[in-house]
């Protein structure tokens, strides 16, 4: 094997600090190396995580040999780049494999990884990672075949295992770290869980993923767990990556992310100090982006392009004639040049940095990489650099011809003040064929007859560029768009709604881009009524084709939940149903979803361990939820209960005792509600208000809570049970519950300790949860927490007016004289403003001028002006009443 070794080793020594510290942990390696027995070396290297019996010292240790061997090798040039990229990647691949065993050991010992797949995206599936690279995996389960404990759900055993492989792979500890690990290829990375069932990732593949998840699966593999169902996972959604018809809409695509990349990089346009090889221009990113441009535009129709290798793409497109062996040579050379400079700043410190450094940095890297001086290496990267992009500018400027229609542009310069070509060629590329729902003649003549109005609707918006933007996305996800642009046609109202939403509510955009179904709820004339009963809404959500299959009824609770908080979210946006009145409807929409849970769940879990006949699992809203008043954005606080049965076990046919029963029942519902499935995501669960917090179990026995809600329970505890409503449960424990409930409320309790304790803990809530912005009006002193600690305080202390609905526990109180009139009006403004400021304000600042005037409609005011002043109002009204009850001055910033 050729190259010198003993001068890559000098070099190693002398320039790179993390390469030092290898030679000095494994001297063995760094003998043979020194020998030139590299192959030697490496195959002792991967043997270096075998002995510990700790997976994750021995991970870290194979990492460590591995990167010393396939350094040392590639500093002496006796391993070519493609073997150090490969060897690189099967590295993680073997990572990825020893930390899904592991995981899954932990719970399930000697299972197979039956179920559970990791696919590698990017330079990992492309089999081309660098030195020191994030992988990007995305995690897939299937709920049939996943290994789990009986008594896990599957997806919370798969969320279990994907974040058990992160830490082993990703903790740094005294032995290093194995890989960086990024999830957030996954679908809908916000709001989605760590691992994916392999149902939903399919349903989000077919209907709703965007643009860029394209390129980011041509270079896709499974690579470790269940690799052959990665590989038909793969097969079953190749139609969305691979299109049949030409995709010249790629090109704008690649524009777009191409110009944002460029926008973001604030070094110099080309090689020297501080710029970036990865992304600057000229960069290794744009090498890998002409390549997929081209595979995205004929990759369907030419199965022979579709590799996932950067130089293996170049040079099949050269045989394929799409691209000259002059371009692909070129380009081809370049990126080698840029992945070994790439390499030789990565291997300095072990760090993922792609920044070309200064000052004595910079020699230190040139030095290391073999050349003379620093300015050798700039040299280096200038040639390399200057090539790449010269071709990649004539790609982008390709079908860059005049395409702009009159009337379109007229429209466009309405829109900003900016180039009005760019935004007119970004337009029409709607109709080239790059959205799905837009493929047919039909389906763009449907969207040409909308086109002026919808420009002009965008024309008016508060942030023309932003509903743009939403609207593009929006048309991403669209499954079809024929009905939905002749329905936008027939309906020029329901126009104006979806614009408004893209517009000035960004909770529902956003939620919108995900879910397009959801304007599904607007087309009804009734779309602007509230919504009815508790039982009337539960009723909608048991309407699906059998109530025998749990699944199913936890996506019809999705879908009526998601349509419903969408209706009553557009009624806020249009100021046409009072916030009050709407917080009450989400509250409703909740209990109802509960309820059905509730009842799907037992259901599921008696058929395997059957029931209790004299006991029943409870239910207890607190918060807002018991309040009966909701915002878009509020967990569900919930204490599980259970009443106690004189059978010792249930009668199943796997019976449990009932502490274990209940609490794998409180599990199940919490999972019922919250785990997100193919409709997407419902509710956040908070339960840490049950006895004991997250130390006590999720459900405790009647006679339990009592004795501690006696006993051993905080004065902050009997306050939240001010709020507490019993919203599930056999009715005869239900009274139970609301007795013992009442008698701990009504004990008679020592005024000073009690003024004592609540003052205290609103000062320590002060200090750690200070207000986030002008219009956070629940945490801002005099704000809707003062008011709430100030009810709470004179129901316990006065044993009264315990109503969970505070707005009729105050007016109690008012009625009764402990509280000044005023202080209804003042807590029914500050609501009015925390509800309507979660969809129009979400980061609680003062929003522009549209949205602002909607939330001073919401509040009854004609005017934004009129918001602030009397928010200060309420609040002076709210630190008198204080004053007065506590002797204590608030402070108001006002």
């Amino acid at each position: 094997m050729d190259g010198d070794w003993t001068d890559a080793l000098v070099r190693a020594r002398a320039h790179s600090p993390f390469l030092s510290r290898m030679v000095e942990r494994f001297p063995d390696l760094a003998g043979r190396l020194e020998e030139g027995r590299g192959e030697e070396a490496l195959a002792a290297a991967k043997r270096a995580g075998e002995d510990t019996g700790d997976v994750a010292v021995d991970l870290r240790r194979e990492r460590g040999a591995v990167s010393l061997v396939l350094a040392i090798a590639d500093l002496a040039g006796a391993f070519p780049l493609s073997r150090v990229m490969a060897e690189l990647s099967a590295l993680a691949d073997r990572s990825l494999e020893r930390a899904i065993a592991a995981a899954i050991a932990r719970r399930v010992p000697n299972a197979a990884p039956d179920g559970f797949i990791a696919l590698a995206l990017g330079k990992h599936g492309a089999g081309e990672l660098n030195f020191s690279s994030d992988i990007d995996p995305i995690l897939l389960y299937d709920p049939d075949r996943l290994p789990r404990r009986s008594r896990d759900e599957p997806g919370e055993a798969a969320q279990r295992y994907a974040r058990d492989i992160v830490r082993l792979l990703s903790d740094v500890t005294e032995d290093g770290f194995v890989f960086r690990v990024d999830l957030r290829l996954r679908p809908a990375s916000e709001v989605s869980p760590l691992a994916i069932s392999l149902g939903a990732a399919t349903t989000h593949y077919e209907s709703s993923a965007l643009a860029w998840e394209r390129a980011a699966f041509i270079r896709a593999r499974a690579c470790a767990g269940d690799v052959a169902a990665g590989e038909e996972f793969l097969e079953t959604i190749r139609p969305f990556v691979w299109r049949r018809s030409l995709d010249f809409g790629a090109i704008d695509e690649v524009r777009r992310l191409t110009a944002r990349i460029r926008e973001r990089q604030s070094g110099p346009g080309e090689p020297a100090p501080g710029f970036n090889v990865k992304l600057g221009r000229g960069g290794i990113r744009e090498i890998e982006f002409f390549a997929q441009t081209h595979q995205l535009i004929h990759g369907g129709r030419d199965p022979a392009l579709r590799h996932r290798g950067t130089r293996a793409a170049l040079d099949a497109l050269a045989e394929a004639q799409r691209i000259s062996a002059e371009d692909a040579r070129v380009l081809g050379d370049s990126y080698d040049r840029l992945r070994t400079a790439e390499h030789r700043l990565q291997m300095v410190n072990d760090r993922q940095t792609h920044d070309v450094p200064e000052g004595d940095a910079l020699e230190n890297v040139a030095r290391l990489g073999g050349w003379e001086k620093g300015q050798a290496f700039l040299d280096e990267l200038r040639t390399a650099c200057r090539p790449v992009a010269e071709r990649y500018d004539r790609l982008l400027a390709e079908d860059d011809g005049d395409r702009i229609k009159p009337p379109i542009k007229a429209l466009i310069e309405k829109i900003e003040d900016r180039d009005a070509d760019e935004l007119a060629a970004r337009i029409e590329t709607w109709s080239s064929g790059r959205y799905r729902a837009l493929k047919s003649p039909a389906a763009i003549a449907a969207l040409d007859a909308i086109k002026p109005d919808l420009l002009a609707a965008l024309a008016e918006a508060e942030a023309p560029e932003v509903a743009l933007a939403r609207w593009e996305t929006l048309l991403e996800r669209l499954p079809t768009a024929i009905n939905f642009f002749r329905l936008l046609e027939a309906r020029p109202a329901l126009l104006a709604l979806l614009i408004d939403c893209l517009t000035i509510a960004p909770p529902l955009a956003d939620e919108l881009s995900r879910r397009p179904e959801l304007l599904d709820a607007l087309i009804d004339n009734s779309a602007f009524d509230l919504p009815g009963t508790v039982a009337e809404i539960a009723a909608n959500m048991r309407r699906c084709e059998s109530d025998d299959e749990y699944e199913q009824v936890l996506d019809r609770i999705r879908v009526v939940t998601g349509e419903t908080r969408f209706a009553l979210g557009m009624q806020l946006v249009e100021a046409a149903q009072d916030p009050l009145a709407v917080a009450e409807a989400l509250s409703r929409t909740a209990e109802a979803a509960l309820l059905v849970a509730v009842e799907a769940a037992e259901k599921e879990f008696a058929r395997r361990h059957g029931r209790f006949e004299d006991g029943g699992l409870l239910v207890l809203g607190l918060g807002r939820l018991g309040g009966g008043a909701l915002t878009h954005t509020s967990d569900l606080d919930v204490v599980y209960l259970f009443a106690e049965s004189e059978k010792a076990e249930s009668d199943g046919e796997r019976p449990l005792g009932q502490t274990l029963y209940y609490n794998r029942l409180a599990q199940r519902v919490t999972a019922a509600l919250s785990v997100p499935t193919a409709e997407g995501a419902l509710y956040e669960i908070d339960t840490r208000l049950r006895p004991q917090g997250e130390q006590g179990p999720l459900a405790a026995g009647l006679s339990s809570f009592a004795r501690y809600q006696s006993e051993e329970a905080w004065t902050w505890e009997h306050m939240a049970l001010c709020r507490a409503r019993v919203l599930a449960g056999p009715p005869d424990k239900r009274v139970d519950l609301d007795a013992i409930i009442g008698r701990v409320l009504r004990c008679e309790r020592d005024p000073a300790k009690l003024r004592e304790d609540v003052l205290a803990m609103r000062s320590e809530m002060a200090t750690h949860k200070p207000p986030r912005g002008p219009l956070d009006v629940k945490l801002m002193r005099g704000g809707l927490i003062d008011l709430e600690f100030l009810i709470h305080f004179l129901q316990l202390r006065d044993r009264t007016a315990f109503d969970p609905d505070l707005a009729s526990a105050l007016r109690e109180l008012v009625d009764a004289g402990l509280l000044p009139a005023p202080l209804i009006e003042a807590h029914r403004l500050l609501t009015r403003i925390l509800v309507g400021g979660r969809l129009l304000a979400p980061d609680l600042a003062v929003p522009g001028p549209v949205a602002a005037g909607v939330l001073a409609e919401q509040a009854g005011f004609e005017c934004a002006g009129a918001l602030q002043p009397a928010i200060a109002t309420a609040r002076q009204e709210i630190a008198a009443a204080w004053q007065d009850i506590f002797e204590e001055t608030l402070e108001i910033d006002t």
